[in-house]
């Protein structure tokens, strides 16, 4: 009783360790996510596939600025009628605006792409102060 109880727990390590090593799948990188939908579009149809808009997110942006937040690369079968694509990539986008404020939807300050995008805002932001107070400093 003690050795197949033994046997069987051996076993199970055994395989648990097999599974760890050569089963498990590896995760791809998104080639076009974090980009604007004018950037993603651009690259994708210099590598010759057509982009379709899987899904939007938001209202806030012109198309051409909307982020992807991910994208499908054909081969897949259309959900609507079951055709098969080979040439082209679905994205997804989210056009909620760069980042997320009190009043406006958007990326987390938290992610990497919130912290850029509110730091360019910032920017922004004094630079417009720095020449309005040009302009409305009279020269001495």
């Amino acid at each position: 009783m003690k050795k197949s109880l033994v046997f069987s727990a051996c076993s199970a390590v055994a395989a648990s360790a097999a599974l760890a090593l050569f089963g498990a799948g590896v995760a791809a990188a998104d080639d076009y996510a974090g980009q604007t939908f004018a950037d993603a579009s651009s690259a994708a149809s210099d590598a010759g596939q057509s982009v379709v808009v899987a899904a939007r997110v938001g209202d806030k942006l012109s198309q051409d600025e909307c982020l992807v937040t991910r994208s499908q690369t054909a081969p897949f079968a259309s959900a609507n009628d079951g055709a098969h694509y080979d040439s082209q990539v679905q994205f997804y986008l989210n056009c909620n605006g760069g980042y997320a404020t009190a009043n406006n939807p958007g990326a987390s300050l938290a992610s990497p792409e919130g912290r850029e995008a509110k730091a360019a805002a910032d920017e922004a932001a004094a630079e417009e102060e720095q020449q309005l107070a040009e302009v409305s400093t009279p020269d001495e």
